[in-house]
């Protein structure tokens, strides 16, 4: 078949910029304050050290020339050129920051610390805080921030997200905003995507911050609480948006202070999210979850499964692809009561639909190697988002059961959550928040919508002439796959590297298998273990001659791919593959043979004469070591002291390598010689991959083929944007076939494109392609994002509620922790008052005569919260001797609060000693006197002293039995904070769970012509009323009944 690809675009070489409008913000419309320090004013560089200058301006004058009258008149284009005052002030700024020592640029970290303790602003350290970065970023790693980084760096600080396109240094933007917020001391979270990315960013850019004098902190998967908290006291915090919403979590459900990790009372203070779009929008369908365990009906799973074998779709069953819906037929339900012999699958006392649904579900919509892998026995998630593998992540709602049990694997205990909340929820705690991407301008309308936060294009340093070709629509999936691998083919051939971005697990083994039909060398990206665990490597050396790979959707995003291949990379295998063998007797875990034929189809590097000797003198130190010290170390341990080595040498540079070595020869420095090996190498590859880069860029550089359009524009440009990056050539393809899940899932009329295609040509497998097609496909994009736009606006809506409920439990659960012990009792107090005033409230009507007044009833559920504590005192107190008391206060007109009692009752115990007890008592009188949530009547007083009577009696007697329990103050403590803690997480777990039920079962309402929204408010807060009194009276009665036999209860509340 021939088949031939344009190597370049006849529109390539014209420049268009990245400036497009965006929606006004205020904050954009107000003259922004950038304050030129005087130091400056007075400063004449001479022209001959000028260097920085001159560069600024030739990049000043490549964005005029390519401008367009059009960006002139874009709101973005003018926020921008806003910024340039903050950039000239910056690159005026430069020359004087240049002259510093290394110790007089640390110590400006100190200074500004001052500045601000002193009145100063953000905004009037801005300038000199962002040249004081550029000149570390320079003198630590060799890179030195672009004008249009440092606009990107403004727009972070500004709270907003910067779009910038890959390649253009994302990761080095972040190191303005952060550095600038973090002088305020309160703490800064940096937020990737994955630990791999959080780690790299953590040393790499976390070196420019050690050195300015900030600490830096690192958060992983498996940390221990002890390092968890050190790194988030840190000035700045590197994690993954996982991590950081489980820590959150997690801190609130603690059961005391000594278990939390975070900054409280304040956690959240500015992050910077990278990868925004992906945090914010893609994962923002999945709330984060923290289950329990339920096992009671783990057996059901394998019985519902196999009746779903036998139920038949279009027959017994219907699904709805677009929302992963499954609907029983009349015929289904029979023959499902009949296989589980029940009469009605639907009984609330043994319901089998639940189970039989999700067996549907399971079978229809969780494809395995698609939705999730088996491994060692378990059904692994996978992202579908960016085909990673999520080991702690579990479906919910029985689905990961239901998994289970159509494979055959063990059934795990079904969840029950304990505590949830969404990333948009999530980030919304954060009073200042900011956002990096390559991809967000599709999505504006949302972050303005949810967040607040517009998105600017940040202009490239470079044109971008990378060409997108037209998209091609098969008849097919087979035609399509054929046309896939002729173009990789064609492409090989020409020595032009390729990659291939694959939807699933599955799709990316199958072009792997037509590849190996061929004998084309290439390397697969996927969730798979054996690829998984060289992600990084692969991806980086993509853009190397004749490199072929397919990846899943977004595997590797993180990782540029450099033309000619990333020389960092390539030096430190060179270095591994070299000194391993000497250093561990462990066998890795081999290279597939298709891995092996790829890199044996790259150039080989040329390595000079003392490289290899420095790497032969690393190598002979490493098996004299493990000889004569006895030291064998384990293949993992052994690359991790090679990074160790690899990240100090990078830290130290050869000079000062070199002179340690000089110093004492007589050991055996390790470590020393292999970052000086290292950085050798580094200079070898350096060349070669300049060199093999200039023929990459001559044949037309990477070539991006996109093999189905996904569910977003977005993520299609996220693929597209992995080529042409700083001003490379680069090209992209995208493929589609009519038999795709999206058009599928979405009900899209694919006859009319199968017809024109009939009458093109006779043959199927022939693609099309035109502005027919391009319009079609961005409809069918359109309405899908809308609908899934739709889902995410639905999801925090429905959390918006029970997001107000939560930080009410949540900051209840940190004042009884973090607070004093005065806190904690006056809690206790408000609780006991709360649940007097509940009984008084429920028994009474202030516009009736107490007579009227349900007071038996009244009495008896007073008694019965304090039980022995008030039996004693009240033993003789009938309904008329309370009747008798009420109407004789009727009849008073001045009433001293400080030692009021009801005539003819039992007095309270004295224990209302000292200045903060009374104040205590008369903030409470206050709070009755004023609360405007009763209802109002001519006996409104009385009912108010019988409120504060009762609960001063309350109070009392509790102050006296605990006085009466012999126990010192600390203990006390501890043990109220342990009921009250216990006791609201206990009702905490009970509501989440009916609010859970309640979320799916207001939908049913909708038929009866009911906003589902309004409904689930409304019940949603009956239930969180109900949730907080039954709380508050449970804790009383647990208090009262543990002091007054502190014995018998000791088991059940002690700490």
């Amino acid at each position: 078949m021939a088949y031939v690809v344009p190597l370049s675009c006849p529109s390539a070489s014209l420049y268009k910029p990245s400036i497009c409008s965006v929606s006004a913000s205020p904050r954009f419309l107000q003259k922004r304050r950038f304050v030129v320090p005087s130091a400056i004013s007075s400063i004449s560089p001479p022209s001959s050290s000028s260097d920085s200058i001159v560069e600024s301006l030739k990049e000043a004058v490549g964005h005029l020339q390519s401008a367009k009258w059009k960006d002139l008149w874009s709101i973005n284009s003018w926020v921008v050129l806003d910024y340039d005052r903050l950039v000239r002030t910056v690159n005026q700024l430069e020359f004087l920051i240049k002259s510093l020592t290394d110790e007089q640029l640390r110590a400006k970290t100190v200074e500004f610390r001052q500045r601000l303790s002193q009145g100063e602003t953000l905004a009037d350290i801005q300038a000199e805080a962002f040249a004081v970065v550029r000149e570390a970023a320079r003198r630590k790693l060799g890179m030195r921030h672009y004008d249009v980084q440092i606009i990107g760096g403004a727009v972070l600080h500004d709270g907003c997200i910067a779009e910038m396109k890959t390649g253009e240094g994302k990761t080095l933007v972040s190191t303005l905003a952060a550095y600038l917020n973090a002088l305020t001391g309160n703490g800064v979270h940096v937020v990737t995507v994955n630990d791999y990315l959080a780690q790299r960013d953590a040393e790499w850019m976390g070196s420019i911050h050690r050195f300015l004098g900030l600490s830096v902190g690192l958060i992983q998967a498996g940390m221990k609480a002890d390092e968890r908290r050190s790194n988030y006291s840190c000035d700045i915090t590197y994690t993954n948006n996982s991590e950081l919403g489980f820590d959150y979590l997690r801190d609130n459900l603690s059961g005391n202070r000594r278990q939390l990790v975070m900054r409280w009372p304040r956690p959240f203070h500015y992050a910077i999210v990278d990868e925004v779009d992906s945090v914010l929008i893609d994962e923002g369908r999945n709330p984060l979850l923290i289950s329990g365990e339920d096992r009671k009906d783990a057996a059901r799973y394998p019985v519902a499964s196999k009746v779903a074998e036998l139920l038949e779709r279009g027959i017994h069953y219907n699904v709805e692809l677009k929302d992963n819906s499954v609907d029983l037929t009349e015929e289904g339900v029979a023959l499902a009561e009949m296989a589980l012999e029940t009469n009605d699958l639907w009984d609330d006392k043994d319901s089998w639909a639940r189970f039989v649904m999700n067996a549907l579900k399971a079978k229809e919509f969780y494809r395995r190697d698609v939705q999730y892998i088996v491994r060692n026995g378990r059904a692994l998630i996978i992202n579908e988002l960016t085909g990673r593998v999520e080991e702690k992540r579990r479906w919910s709602e029985g689905i990961h059961q239901a998994v289970e049990a159509k494979e055959g694997l063990k059934i795990q205990a079904d969840s029950v959550v304990v505590a949830q909340i969404t990333y948009q929820s999530l980030f919304k705690l954060y009073p200042k928040l900011s956002g990096m991407t390559g991809t967000a301008k599709t999505e504006e309308k949302e972050f303005l919508k949810m967040f607040q936060m517009p998105v600017i294009e940040v202009p490239t340093n470079l044109p971008n002439i990378r060409c997108d070709l037209p998209i091609q629509a098969f008849a097919t999936a087979r035609g399509k796959w054929d046309y896939a691998r002729a173009e990789v083919e064609s492409m090989y051939q020409l020595g032009r590297p390729v990659l291939v971005g694959t939807t699933s697990v599955e799709n990316s083994e199958y072009l792997s298998d037509l590849l190996k039909e061929q004998n084309i060398p290439h390397n697969v990206l996927n969730a798979r273990p054996k690829y998984a665990a060289r992600e990084a490597e692969i991806v980086a050396q993509a853009g190397r001659k004749y490199a072929i790979t397919i990846s899943t959707n977004m595997a590797g995003r993180g990782t540029d791919i450099i033309l000619g291949g990333n020389p960092k990379m390539l030096a430190k295998e060179i270095v591994e593959d070299n000194l391993l063998p000497f250093m561990s007797q462990e066998t890795p875990s081999g290279k597939t043979d298709m891995e092996q034929l790829s890199e044996q189809s790259f150039s080989k590097v040329r390595i000079g004469p003392s490289s290899l000797a420095l790497v032969a003198k690393a190598a002979v130190i490493s098996k004299h070591l493990c000889k004569s010290k006895g030291r064998d170390w384990s293949y993992k341990a052994a690359q991790s002291i090679i990074s160790e080595s690899i990240q100090m040498g990078q830290s130290l540079g050869i000079a000062e390598l070199e002179k340690q070595l000089a110093e004492d020869p007589t050991i055996y420095p390790l470590n020393t010689m292999i970052g000086l090996a290292y950085l050798t190498v580094l200079k070898d590859c350096e060349a070669h991959c300049f060199n093999e880069g200039l023929e990459v860029k001559m044949l037309g550089g990477l070539h991006v083929i996109g093999t189905s359009l996904h569910e977003s524009r977005r993520i299609d440009n996220q693929l597209r944007g992995r080529a042409g990056r700083q001003g490379d050539p680069g090209s992209t393809r995208f493929m589609v076939s009519l038999q795709d899940e999206m058009f599928q899932k979405f009900n899209f009329d694919t006859e009319w494109a199968v017809k024109l295609i009939s009458k093109i040509t006779n043959n199927e497998d022939i693609p099309i392609e035109g502005q027919t097609i391009v319009k079609q496909l961005l409809a069918l994009q359109i309405n899908a994002e809308k609908y899934f736009f739709g889902i995410r606006k639905s999801l925090v809506e429905f959390d918006e509620v029970l997001e107000v409920q939560r930080k009410h439990v949540y900051n209840l659960r940190q004042v009884i922790l973090s607070g004093d012990s005065e806190s904690c009792t006056d809690q206790i107090f408000q609780y006991m008052q709360a649940v007097v005033d509940e009984i008084v409230l429920g028994n009474s009507d202030p516009e009736k005569h107490p007579r009227n007044w349900n007071l038996g009833m009244l009495l008896d559920e007073f008694l019965q919260i304090g039980r022995s504590v008030l039996a004693e005192s009240f033993a003789k107190v009938g309904e008329e001797d309370l009747l008798t008391s009420l109407e004789q206060i009727q009849r008073l007109h001045v009433v001293d609060v400080g030692s009021f009692s009801l005539p003819n009752l039992p007095l309270p115990p004295n224990t209302f000693r000292g200045i903060r007890k009374k104040i205590s008592s008369l903030k409470r009188w206050l709070r009755i006197c004023t609360d405007e949530t009763t209802k109002k009547g001519r006996y409104q007083v009385t009912i108010n002293l019988l409120r504060k009577y009762l609960g001063e009696f309350l109070i009392a007697s509790y102050l006296e039995v605990v006085q009466d329990s012999g126990y010192d103050d600390s203990y006390i403590q501890e043990i109220e904070r342990e009921v009250i803690v216990k006791t609201l997480d206990s009702f905490w777990r009970d509501h989440l769970i009916n609010m859970n039920r309640l979320s799916s079962a207001v939908n049913v309402r909708s038929f009866g012509h009911r906003n589902p929204l309004e409904e689930y408010k409304i019940d949603g807060c009956r239930f969180f009323i109900s949730m907080l009194s039954a709380t508050r009276r449970l804790t009383v009665e647990s208090l009262l009944n543990y002091w007054s036999s502190p014995m018998e209860a000791e088991e059940l509340y002690a700490p």
